[in-house]
């Protein structure tokens, strides 16, 4: 009995996916997607002089006032050197301010300024047109549905790295 003659799309699946990836093909898409993402997210913040990463530190410092630097890197999750870069840049654009902690001289407090009021619509319009290019394809219902599979995955995930803090964003 001989195997089924392949198809150009096996083929061209085939010729896509990387042998070694070939045992997790949802997981080699999602990388993929993710540094398409990343890509087009830094053309859309280098427009607003921001740096790739900088945006979740604005949307959290926007989101709930006023934090310790030290509270801040566990929530996004970097190291520590890199939000530091992150917060030197941005304190020298006016965008954040740190100073010490009143309860605490040690530890450092970051907020957003009112400067960074601008930036705040400027983001949220960039981040609309992100979502507008990432989604281009779909229709509403695909929309919703990619929504609601990636936050399965996000869960999913979470729960397999212990790495369900607070939301990011």
């Amino acid at each position: 009995m001989s195997a089924a003659p392949e198809t150009q799309d096996d083929a061209t699946c085939a010729e896509a996916l990387p042998h070694a990836a070939r045992g997790g093909p949802v997981s080699h898409a999602l990388s993929r997607v993710a540094r398409l993402h990343r890509i087009a997210a830094g053309r859309l913040l280098k427009g607003l002089d921001l740096y790739p990463g900088q945006e979740f530190l604005m949307m959290r410092l926007w989101g709930a006032g006023p934090v310790r630097q030290s509270e801040l890197i566990k929530e996004v999750g970097l190291d520590p050197s890199t939000v530091t870069k992150m917060l030197q840049r941005l304190e020298q654009t006016g965008h954040v301010s740190r100073s010490p902690d009143p309860d605490d001289r040690r530890a450092v407090v970051v907020e957003a300024t009112e400067r960074s009021c601008a930036l705040l619509a400027d983001m949220s319009a960039a981040w609309a047109e992100l979502e507008e290019q990432t989604l281009a394809g779909l229709d509403g219902h695909e929309r919703r549905e990619l929504a609601r599979l990636l936050g399965k995955v996000e869960a999913s995930l979470c729960t397999e790295t212990a790495d369900c803090g607070e939301a990011k964003g």
